[in-house]
């Protein structure tokens, strides 16, 4: 390898080598097209439901009903598609991050090719502000550092010397080396995280599967009444043509054909609401799994802190001052102790002329240009009064040895004097004594700072020609500690979790020692909570799972793998696992997560792409207010339910009485009736009730638990709504026949006094239903007390709706499709009565239930 390292490849070896192993480009994934997505959300198990309905209802000569359900299908498909559209483009990312260009040493000489062009044996030519291309190992580095954060999660940049190994897609943020290419395209680092990130299946979110058990138990009651009512039919005499029709109108009637369109502008109502709250919304079932969520693992760099090094104290054998400041603004409150002050100038401006990395204002905000690390020494010195710019021009630096890796510290020569900058162990022992400094930086070190020592010797007319040399006559300026400040309200959102039944990690590519201090500072590690690394995690699954299952811990120096393994084995204990990240590194854990939660501003697209939420301010704090949110959905999703299932219960009860009747009874309502029902008078209120603002208390224990479908809808739905709905619907229907001249035992009347009589009940379910959106608001409370304008959606939605309904009772035309007409005074009167009876029975029922002694709730509705 040496001759190669000397000479580079010439171009003939290169082009064999392309030819051989192809460009270096990152492999492009199959991914599903948009038409094979389309056709997914129009064949999922709920829409085959309905497709199967349709084509029986125009085999049964009922076209209308036919074309209305495809129109409900298609249209909830291009909805749910247009809502979903956003594929991931993870692998299209991650190309992006591969230059275009680079600078290689072929056929003896510098040359710039195409970075899918770079082959295995290249020599990287690389300088500072350069993307690297492959993987490749150092044969020369001059002062060189590289942020690899992007793949390894550490928040610092990197030194680099002569024989590490640097991978595609890192960055160089300072210094020149030069790198023979090991591995590139899809043998690259970078290409086994795209591969992570994109071949796992995404699990089903809580209400996937929520909503395929209430589809399953619907589709098998709609079934099994249409072929009772089927053999019922037959035995009443009717001939079996028509058994089959009736029993086909039941079964439509039955299918609850605006439950997904409603469940679907929940969602996206819900991931309106999250945007408000800076919570971007990728993926609509991500909103209610928020809500679900029981276990977080949490990034800290970015995410908990807030990605900006700062000196926050500062010792010298005469003293010490403490910082605290805000990012790289020059501006600070200093608080000094003994006769500290030159001292810590002369710390400070010596840290400073042995740094490269500045702070720098920009569009009226100061930031680092270059290592984080050294611009927070440049702010330092700006806050004890130093010119450093213009001290840069005075006093420039005449001679630099860079960090080197294996003698942990860098030199500079200025003024005819040597400057050492490094780690205090390495550092203090060149200077002799170095008791009372070494006894201060442990105790620095144990609250998590990051420390740097700072030494300086006068040259005396020798010059130095190696970093060994620099090291002698040294004495010790001083050491600075530096820290990465946690984000605002972290620890106040941290409680916040913790009341709402959520455990929460750190997972995290930092030191252990300062993983365990920010976990500390904050609140996130409890006492007793472990503090592991990559390496201490068992190959054992259960092992790992139980190992990790502990609110407060802290996992540190992970990698992608690692992630991802503690994201399934979390999983694995019942867990609904939240993951959180910035980084490339992220992106497979992100995927794999049940929700994954990337950072807006701070955060790679890679990240972005794979993740379902994106944090727009990169708070963590935000992530409780988008819990908040998802279980209002998850409530809400509960209140629309019952809400359908009422109707249906109404819907169903015309057809039970005709069947108990062996058919003598006329039919109350018609299937067009019923869909006209469905979609026309129930989804606004039901998509209103999905807009219901989240209740008090939500976040006062565990996550809502259970079936979509529990014993509280099944009760309210079942047992008092639904039947006080029917009951009243066929009141109205038996009083508009009595007040058209019917009498019992006489035959039931055909033509207009039928279809007035049946219009009567259609407007008694529109009218009760209205009154049971506004119940269905609460399962503890009467409208009265929740206000009855607090969901400003609701009464425009049932306005909307009664107008339609008497559009479709009032326009001729439409009303002879349906079979109905306008009823009489009295069937008007039992119509508007069911809305007063329905709200006073709930108010009664609510209030009996209140008294009696309960087991607490998970979560407390409004």
């Amino acid at each position: 390898m040496s001759a190669v390292t000397a000479q580079g490849l010439t171009t003939a070896e290169a082009a064999s080598r392309r030819a051989e192993h192809g460009p270096n480009r990152l492999p492009a994934l199959k991914r599903p097209s948009a038409g094979r997505r389309l056709v997914g959300e129009l064949t999922h198990f709920f829409a085959v439901m309905l497709w199967v309905a349709g084509i029986l209802a125009l085999a049964a000569r009922l076209p209308q009903l036919g074309i209305a359900i495809f129109a409900v299908i298609v249209l909830n498909a291009v909805f749910a598609f247009a809502q979903q559209a956003r594929a991931d483009r993870a692998a299209d990312r991650l190309r992006a991050l591969l230059p275009t260009q680079v600078s290689v040493w072929r056929d003896g000489r510098r040359r710039i090719i195409e970075a899918e062009d770079v082959v295995v044996g290249d020599v990287l030519l690389l300088e500072s502000g350069d993307r690297i291309p492959a993987d490749a190992a150092l044969t020369m580095a001059n002062r060189l550092l590289v942020d690899s954060s992007l793949l390894t999660g550490e928040s610092l940049a990197a030194a680099m010397g002569s024989g590490d190994l640097v991978f595609a897609g890192t960055f160089v943020v300072e210094g020149e080396a030069r790198a023979v290419v090991q591995a590139t395209g899809d043998e690259t680092r970078l290409a086994g995280i795209a591969r992570l990130a994109t071949t796992s299946a995404k699990p089903d979110t809580p209400l996937t599967r929520g909503l395929k058990g209430v589809v399953r138990l619907i589709a098998a009651i709609a079934l099994g009444v249409g072929g009772l009512f089927l053999v019922i039919s037959m035995l009443v005499g009717n001939p079996i043509q028509d058994g089959f029709i009736f029993a086909i109108g039941v079964t439509v009637a039955l299918v609850p054909e605006a439950l997904l369109p409603t469940v679907t502008l929940s969602l996206a109502w819900g991931a309106e609401q999250m945007a408000k709250r800076q919570v971007l919304v990728r993926n609509l079932e991500a909103v209610e799994t928020l809500g679900s969520t029981t276990f977080i693992c949490t990034d800290k760099t970015g995410t908990l802190t807030r990605n900006q090094m700062a000196v926050v104290e500062a010792w010298t054998p005469a003293g010490s001052v403490t910082v605290n400041g805000s990012g790289y603004d020059p501006d600070a409150t200093l608080s000094w102790s003994g006769t500290g002050h030159e001292p810590c100038t002369a710390l400070a401006l010596a840290a400073m002329r042995c740094s490269t990395g500045y702070a720098q204002r920009v569009g009226g905000e100061w930031r680092a240009h270059g290592d984080p690390m050294e611009a927070a020494l440049d702010a330092f010195a700006r806050r004890l009064g130093i010119d450093t710019d213009g001290d840069r021009s005075r006093h420039p630096v005449e001679l630099r040895f860079p960090f080197d890796a294996h003698l942990r510290r860098m030199s500079v020569v200025v003024d005819d004097g040597v400057i050492v900058k490094g780690a205090p162990d390495e550092v203090i022992q060149l200077c002799g004594n170095g008791v009372a400094a070494r006894a201060v930086v442990d105790s620095l070190v144990v609250r998590g700072l990051r420390v740097l020592a700072i030494a300086a010797a006068p040259l005396a007319g020798r010059r130095p020609s190696s970093p060994e040399e620099c090291g002698q006559g040294l004495h010790l300026v001083g050491v600075v500690a530096l820290e990465d400040p946690p984000r605002d309200n972290v620890t106040e959102a941290l409680a916040a979790c913790r009341r709402a039944g959520i455990s929460v990690a750190m997972v995290t590519g930092d030191h252990p020692a300062t993983a365990k201090a920010i976990g500390d500072e904050v609140g996130l590690r409890l006492p007793g909570a472990p503090v592991l690394t990559g390496a201490d995690l068992p190959a054992n699954e259960r092992v790992l799972a139980a190992l990790l299952d502990h609110d407060g811990a802290v996992v540190a120096r992970v990698s992608p793998e690692d992630k991802l393994r503690i994201a399934r084995a979390l999983h694995s204990r019942g867990h609904v696992v939240a993951m959180t990240g910035d980084g490339v590194n992220d992106a497979p854990a992100l995927h794999e997560a049940d929700i994954g939660i990337a950072m807006g501003r701070s955060g790679t697209d890679v990240a972005r792409e794979a993740a379902d939420l994106v944090l727009l301010d990169d708070a963590f704090a935000s992530i409780v207010g988008g819990v908040e949110q998802g279980r209002a959905t998850f409530v809400n999703i509960r209140r629309f339910l019952t809400y359908h299932l009422t109707d249906n219960v109404a819907e169903l009860t015309p057809f039970l009485i005709w069947a108990l009747s062996g058919g003598r009874f006329p039919l109350a309502l018609g299937v067009l009736q019923i869909l006209a029902l469905d979609l026309g008078t129930d989804t606004l209120s039901a998509v209103a009730l999905g807009a219901e603002p989240p209740a008090r208390h939500l976040l006062d224990g565990p996550p809502v638990q259970g079936r979509l479908m529990n014993a509280t809808v099944l009760r309210r739905a079942f047992g008092l709504l639904g039947p006080l709905v029917a009951l009243f619907t066929m009141i109205a229907f038996v009083v508009s026949l009595l007040a058209v001249g019917w009498s019992p035992g006489r035959p039931f009347p055909t033509g207009h006094d039928l279809m007035a009589a049946s219009g009567a009940a259609f407007m008694t379910v529109v009218i009760a239903q209205t009154a049971n959106a506004f119940a269905c608001r609460s399962s503890t409370r009467w409208p009265g007390a929740l206000g009855w304008t607090t969901n400003r959606l609701l009464i425009p939605a049932a306005s909307t709706e009664l107008a339609f309904s008497l559009v479709v009772l009032l326009v001729t035309p439409i009303a002879l499709v349906l079979g109905q007409a306008p009823p009489p005074l009295a069937g008007w009167a039992v119509a508007f009565g069911s809305a007063a009876a329905l709200l006073a029975v709930d108010a009664l029922d609510k209030r009996i239930r209140s008294r009696r002694p309960r087991p607490p709730s998970p979560v407390r509705q409004r």
